[in-house]
């Protein structure tokens, strides 16, 4: 991305975050969230002061669907779920789960929702076996099949074992005796010993090593969608949202910047902060004329652009390309190595070759952008490299 001077003030001049409509395949709401506002803290002396900290969260999942929460440490993801769960209430607004209203008008607590919760450190009793965890609160006498009582409880503990992957030999185990994820899968069958009808999921794989972490996601999201339980994930990891859910809900300072596929809201976000938060980005002072923007990367055509004139132009960095030749150029700075690719810092030109510096192109080269590159011996410092722009980008207005 390009590199800039800090700017203590720069999150206080960002614009009110621009709520998208949810794009869900299906008008079968599961759960429907409305106008939904939380404060902690108390007004008048002896207060520690208001935290408004959920400011009119209006958020709608499709049934049997996956929704990603994405957003930075305070942002109020975690507050949300709660409410979602019954585990704190409202302070205004709805909260709508298959039709029936559990929080607003009415208030149906936590153990009647049929809502299961999965938190970031799974949550098992050290003190019980693993067999014991996942049968914690069945009734033997009210599971289905042919057993009952004990047996019917230790056949749905093997069931749920092997749902998640796990043999029957486990539920005799500890959960010091199990690693990271096999906790976590321990705690989703726990959570799905009791068929809800809606599973969160609060960070549940932040502390799992990376490696370890993308398996577990893998296996749980597939567990999940086998069993069509409507799910919503809590995360500050942004590539976990884009590859968890078909619906990311991306929340900023209590609201939510942008609700949309995983394509949409990285390849087209709403501010530039959201574009930020969701990955790397290379932004360019730009003039946009029609659809066409021209920056120091050459035009760069522009979808459905919703300002003219000067602009701030996005682009992912793997849209940028090196090329064989061409008239825009940039030399290298430096590179990170992470294997199959490399991270590239490139300083532009001051102007693209043979061609005179255009007056509409503010700035008018000489950033430093950064890029993403499979082949490291093509990145040596120093070296001058024709650069080439793959796909569209997207218009921000300047900050005044």
């Amino acid at each position: 991305m390009t590199e800039q001077s800090p700017t203590p003030n720069y999150a206080s001049r960002l614009p009110e975050p621009r709520v998208a409509r949810s794009i869900a395949d299906t008008a079968d709401h599961h759960l429907e969230i409305e106008e939904v506002t939380k404060t902690f803290g108390r007004r008048g002396p002896g207060g520690g002061g208001v935290n408004e900290v959920l400011k009119g969260i209006n958020l709608h999942v499709a049934r049997g669907g996956t929704t990603a929460i994405v957003g930075p440490s305070g942002s109020g993801k975690t507050t949300l779920l709660r409410l979602i769960a019954g585990f704190e209430s409202p302070d205004s607004g709805r909260i709508e789960l298959d039709g029936e209203t559990v929080a607003g008008d009415a208030w149906v607590p936590a153990h009647r929702r049929n809502i299961g919760y999965v938190a970031q450190d799974g949550a098992l009793f050290p003190h019980l076996s693993v067999g014991q965890n996942i049968a914690f609160g069945l009734d033997g006498g009210r599971l289905g099949g042919k057993y009952r009582g004990r047996k019917a409880i230790a056949t749905r503990v093997e069931e749920l074992l092997e749902m998640v992957a796990l043999d029957g030999s486990y539920a005799k185990r500890r959960p010091h005796e199990l690693s990271g994820g096999q906790q976590q899968r321990i705690a989703l069958a726990r959570a799905m010993a009791r068929e809800p009808e809606v599973m969160l999921l609060d960070e549940p794989f932040s502390a799992l090593d990376a490696g370890l972490r993308v398996a577990t996601r893998r296996a749980v999201a597939k567990v999940l969608a086998k069993a069509g339980v409507t799910t919503i994930l809590v995360t500050h990891d942004q590539a976990e949202a884009l590859s968890f859910a078909d619906q990311v809900a991306v929340m900023r300072g209590g609201k939510l910047a942008q609700i949309g596929n995983p394509f949409v809201v990285y390849t087209r976000p709403a501010d530039r902060a959201t574009a930020e938060f969701l990955g790397d980005a290379v932004i360019l002072d730009a003039w946009l004329e029609g659809s066409l923007a021209m920056c120091s990367l050459g035009p760069i055509p522009v979808r459905h652009p919703t300002t003219q004139g000067h602009v701030q132009i996005m682009l992912r960095p793997e849209q940028i390309r090196i090329a064989s030749e061409g008239t825009i150029h940039g030399t290298v700075l430096d590179w990170d190595y992470f294997g199959p690719e490399s991270s590239v810092r490139i300083k532009l030109a001051e102007r693209p070759y043979g061609q005179p510096l255009d007056p509409h192109i503010p700035g008018g080269g000489g950033e430093v952008i950064t890029i993403r590159h499979w082949n490291a011996a093509m990145a040596r410092r120093g070296m001058d490299l024709a650069l080439k722009v793959i796909g569209e980008g997207v218009a921000f207005p300047v900050a005044e």
